[in-house]
This record gives structure tokens, C-alpha cells and sequence, in this order.
């Protein structure tokens, strides 16, 4: 039997693309993903341009992989889930598409599109790398962040939902009448914010609003169903996919225990929501989501990737935690998402700059935010930016993140591409190269370099030779390696207070000298710490993401440039 892979996808306007590759092959990937980012515009009146990478729908096909992204002109390809080249179809009928969705079937890719307001048609291939689309009348209507599923039975069923009021619902289709919709709708489940914490709205679950509830997708494993959904908005640190559990594909659903599955709110760069669940090289699950910069609009985003699994009790989970630091690439067999161990040595270390605009200054890079950006007062050759590690350390890798700061661009023009060179010292005097990027034709707006070799420097210094947009602005100058001190002490005096209100708990401890920061964990059992939340200087932590009547267990750990600490034993709360 041939296999197919089903696209759903939903579209507004005609755009065109271009292709780059993407990644050169190495061992560790870093999120956010490096991608060559499509540029959208928002509000045509005021010219606000922003990267689009949201909504990633990934699906095997073929041994190889396929990624649609929402508002891309286009879809990238890899056949290792670390390496993405982008790819520009021969007819591209889905213009602005929103939301897109995948499932592996057969032998072709159907894609269905159209405005979620109307009718949606139907478009297939047997070539995506060519992509040469065909397409069928119109079979589907109203539906928003659709998500499709075809069972080991052969029928087929749609999932969909993106509101603030209304459920996740779903309806059976019929294949052999070109998937139209077969039996009744049926409703599935709505939020639940009196009793899930993490379903509420606002950046640290602190609004009041009613939370949105859209993103479905569906995965199964060992006869189970596991339909993922994001929560509670794709702008807020705390969005994240959960998920219900069911023995058929249209319920009757029960809510996972262990959720939010899918979580970062700490960090560089938060979020992990809106995603799709793939398995990999080797028989290893990930879960590809949304990670939010919004600085120039609220759906200024990136992607992300994060090692997936399910327990010895049915669980789905994951392990965000250190999320934004380098992990081990799917291909690596027997490492496949696994920490590294690698440091970040550059948190408010020093820096110096050639230039920089009023109060966007070069500490912003950093300062471990990606909302905080350096702006250089010109974009030529003659701008730098140096850090002081202040000892000397082993730099393993180097991410450089890069700032949209009034770009004015849209598409994917053929000037997409970034050239640099960051160079290591350890006097600050005697330097030499440690990434050359001088004649690249990449475009590497998140662009994670590991090193063919650790160096031990001091000094690390960026140069700038060019950049596609108007301006030189960088967000994050983020240097990995592991430091030549001590590792920070165990965290002594950790309480958890939980709250009146079941969804909060309260966490504080003893500050540990020396540390740069904390990493939280917490989950149903012992064993089941599937949750963190990192935390930068503070020695508390206002936890608003539980669910009423159900009972933790919480662990912390202190870490430096040096290496993690030892985590303390698991408080039970009940």
C-alpha cells in the first residue's frame, strides 16, 4: 500500500516565495528554529513588518519530512527534522494561508483550502518537492485551525476550532466523496479555566479575559487517541498545547492529568502552543509548536521543537525544560533530545558596541530577553558588538538572534541572506575566528551555530558585514559552552504555598550565591515531573497553571555557567 499525506490549509492572498537552504549538519539544534521566516505586513496603513512562523503542521511522507508554517508562500523540507530547506511550489493556490494541518495517507497530498468564513477546496500532489497543485471543487465549509485525521480503519474525521467561546468540534468525512463531511458535528470540549489553571488568559494566567482555545491536533498511540489543543493565547508567555485522551476519535474525551503537555513560559523566549506531533528518526516523537516574540505585532512569532514521549501509564509528555538551550538533534541516535549540558555563559556579562540608539543599548543582548533588542546606529560593516565572558570558558555554540526593528520588507525577497564573522580572544588583544559567515548567502534570522571544535575564550566579538533589513538590530548574542568554576550550590528552603484558589501556588527558596538562576519542575508524581519553569535571579515563583483537586509534587535546581546543581527531592503538595 502507497501513502498519502492529507494538508489542510486555509488561505487569504497570493504570495510567492523563495528557496534557501537552511542548516549546516550538526550534532545539537537550539530553539527557536533557524528558519528563513516569511515577512508579512500588518495594518497596510502603517507598514508594520514582522516574521511569520506560527502553526507549524509537520508530517512524514515518504521517509521525509514536510513542514507548512502559517503565511509562508510555501513549505519547507527535510529529511532529518534538524535541516529545513524551503520550498517554493509551482502553483501556490494558498496565498495567505492560515493554520495549516497534515495527516499521512497513501500516496498523494491532498490539501484543502479556502477562507474559514466560505468554502474550502480540496488541492493534491504526488510531488510536494515539485509542487505542482491540483485541485477539486469546494467540499468544506466554516471551519478555522482545522486539523485532519485518518484512522487504521480508513475513515477519516476533521477537527476544528479557534475562539474564545466556542468548543473544539469534529465530524466524520466521507473519502470516497471527496472527504465531505459524513454524519453529525459533534462538540468535544471547551476550556475550562475555574478548574485548569493554564487555560487562563494573559501572560502569567493573570487575566481575567476568557481564554482561546484552537490548534487541534490528533495523534495515536497504542490504540489511544490524543487530541492536543492550545491555550490560552498564542502573544502570552504561558501558551502551551494539553490534551484529552479518548478510545475512538470522536470521544468521549477525558482531560490528561499531567497537563499543560506542552509548556515553556520561561527563558529567552516563551511558548509552546499550536503545535503538531511527528515521529522522527529512530521511532522518537516531537512536537513541533509557537514560541511568541510579539514586539511588533502580537503574532510575531517563531517555531520551536521539543522530544516527545508517553509513559508507562498512557501519558503524553514532554521535556521543555532548558528549553532554549542547546539540545541534542533528532538524527543523534541514543541522544535524541537530550540536554547537552552546555551553559549560557553570556547572561549579563559585559558588553561593548561600536554603536547604539538611545536607550536600545548593547546590554540588551544579553539580558536573556527576546522582547529587548540592541539597535547599532547604522547597518554597514563597521558595526560590532564584544563580550567580556569575564573568565575564561569552553564556548561550545553561538546563537545569534536578530531583531525586526522597522524592517519594511515583505515576502521573501532575494536579498534575504545574513554575512558575518564572530571571532574569540582570550586577551582581547590576539583574536581568531570562530564562525565565517563572510560570503553566506543564508538567511539565518535565529541563526545556532555549533562549533566543529570547543574553544576557550574570553572575549567573543560579532562583526557585521550585512544584514537584509534596514537596520542592524539584535536581540540575543547567546554564547553556550561550560565555565571553568564551581557549579552552584543545591537550593536550600524550597516551599511551596498553594493558594485558596487551587490553580496558584506560591514557590519561594533561598537565594544561592552564585547562581545565575533556577529551574523549576513539577508534576503528578515522583516520576512525573514533566513541567519546568526557568527563572532568572528571582527566589520565588507565582505558579498559576494547576488544576483544582489535583495534587503535585515539586522539585527545584540552582545553575550557573558551570553546570546544574543537584535537584532537591520532590515536596508533595496536596
Amino acid at each position: 500500500m502507497k501513502r498519502f499525506s492529507i494538508i489542510l490549509f486555509f488561505s487569504f492572498i497570493f504570495f510567492t516565495g523563495q528557496t534557501y537552504a537552511q542548516f549546516s549538519q550538526m550534532k545539537t539544534y537550539c530553539n527557536p528554529i533557524n528558519l528563513d521566516y516569511t515577512y508579512m505586513i500588518y495594518n497596510s496603513d502603517k507598514n508594520i513588518s514582522y516574521r511569520s512562523g506560527a502553526d507549524p503542521a509537520v508530517v512524514e511522507f515518504r521517509g521525509e519530512y514536510y513542514m507548512f508554517v502559517t503565511r509562508s508562500l510555501g513549505y519547507w523540507h527535510s529529511t532529518d527534522l534538524s535541516n529545513w530547506n524551503f520550498i517554493k511550489p509551482e502553483k501556490w493556490y494558498f496565498q495567505g494561508s492560515n493554520a495549516p494541518a497534515a495527516h499521512n495517507y497513501k500516496d498523494s497530498v491532498l490539501y484543502v483550502m479556502g477562507d474559514p468564513s466560505g468554502s474550502m477546496s480540496v488541492l493534491y500532489t504526488d510531488n510536494p518537492k515539485k509542487g505542482d497543485w491540483k485541485a477539486t471543487p469546494s467540499i468544506l465549509n466554516d471551519l478555522q485551525d482545522p486539523a485532519l485525521f485518518i484512522d487504521d480503519d480508513d475513515k477519516a474525521y476533521i477537527y476544528w476550532g479557534s475562539s474564545n467561546l466556542f468548543p473544539i468540534r469534529a465530524i466524520e468525512l466521507d473519502k470516497n466523496r471527496r472527504f465531505s463531511p459524513k454524519g453529525n458535528k459533534v462538540e468535544l470540549f471547551n476550556l475550562d479555566e475555574s478548574k485548569h489553571g493554564w487555560e487562563r488568559f494573559g501572560d502569567n494566567h493573570s487575566s481575567t479575559m476568557e481564554g482561546y482555545m484552537e490548534g487541534a491536533w490528533m495523534t495515536k498511540h497504542n490504540g489511544k487517541y490524543y487530541l492536543q489543543y492550545a491555550a490560552p493565547g498564542t502573544e502570552f508567555n504561558v501558551y502551551g498545547d494539553g490534551v484529552y485522551t479518548a478510545d475512538h476519535p470522536l470521544g468521549p474525551f477525558t482531560y490528561a492529568p499531567n497537563n499543560p503537555v506542552f509548556y515553556k513560559p520561561g527563558g529567552f523566549i516563551n511558548g509552546a502552543g499550536h503545535g503538531s506531533t511527528v515521529l522522527g528518526p529512530g521511532g522518537q516523537y516531537w512536537h513541533f509548536a509557537s514560541m511568541a516574540v510579539s514586539v511588533n505585532v502580537n503574532w510575531e512569532r517563531r517555531l520551536c521543537v521539543f522530544p516527545t514521549w508517553f509513559d508507562q501509564d498512557g501519558l503524553m509528555y514532554s521535556n521543555t525544560s532548558f528549553g532554549d538551550y542547546p539540545h541534542y538533534a533528532p538524527s543523534i541516535p541514543g541522544k535524541q533530545g537530550d540536554f547537552t549540558g552546555w551553559m549560557l555563559l553570556s547572561y549579563k556579562k559585559p558588553v561593548l558596541a561600536s554603536s547604539a540608539v538611545d536607550t536600545l543599548s548593547a546590554n540588551h543582548v544579553t539580558d536573556e530577553n527576546v522582547k529587548s533588542f540592541w539597535l547599532a546606529k547604522s547597518n554597514d560593516d563597521q558595526q560590532w558588538l564584544q563580550i567580556d565572558l569575564e573568565k575564561p570558558a569552553q564556548v561550545h555554540a553561538i546563537q545569534i538572534n536578530y531583531h525586526d526593528y522597522k524592517s519594511n520588507l515583505y515576502g521573501r525577497p532575494d536579498s534575504m541572506f545574513h554575512r558575518y564573522e564572530v571571532q574569540g580572544s582570550l586577551d582581547g588583544k590576539n583574536w581568531f575566528s570562530l564562525i565565517d559567515r563572510k560570503k553566506s548567502f543564508k538567511d539565518v534570522p535565529n541563526d545556532y551555530v555549533e562549533l566543529e571544535n570547543a574553544q576557550r575564550v574570553r572575549y567573543i566579538k560579532y562583526n557585521n558585514l550585512r544584514v537584509p533589513t534596514p537596520h542592524l538590530a539584535i536581540s540575543g548574542l547567546r554564547v553556550f559552552g561550560k565555565g571553568e568554576g564551581k557549579i552552584a550550590e543545591p537550593v536550600k528552603a524550597f516551599k511551596v504555598d498553594r493558594q485558596k484558589d487551587q490553580r496558584d501556588a506560591l514557590l519561594t527558596w533561598n537565594k544561592v550565591n552564585g547562581a545565575q538562576g533556577y529551574n523549576i519542575k513539577w508534576g503528578i508524581a515522583p516520576d512525573k515531573l514533566y513541567n519546568s519553569w526557568l527563572v532568572y535571579d528571582a527566589n520565588s515563583l507565582d505558579l498559576k497553571s494547576l488544576t483544582v483537586g489535583q495534587s503535585y509534587y515539586f522539585s527545584i535546581e540552582s545553575f550557573n555557567e558551570n553546570g546544574v546543581s543537584k535537584a532537591t527531592e520532590p515536596v508533595k503538595v496536596n
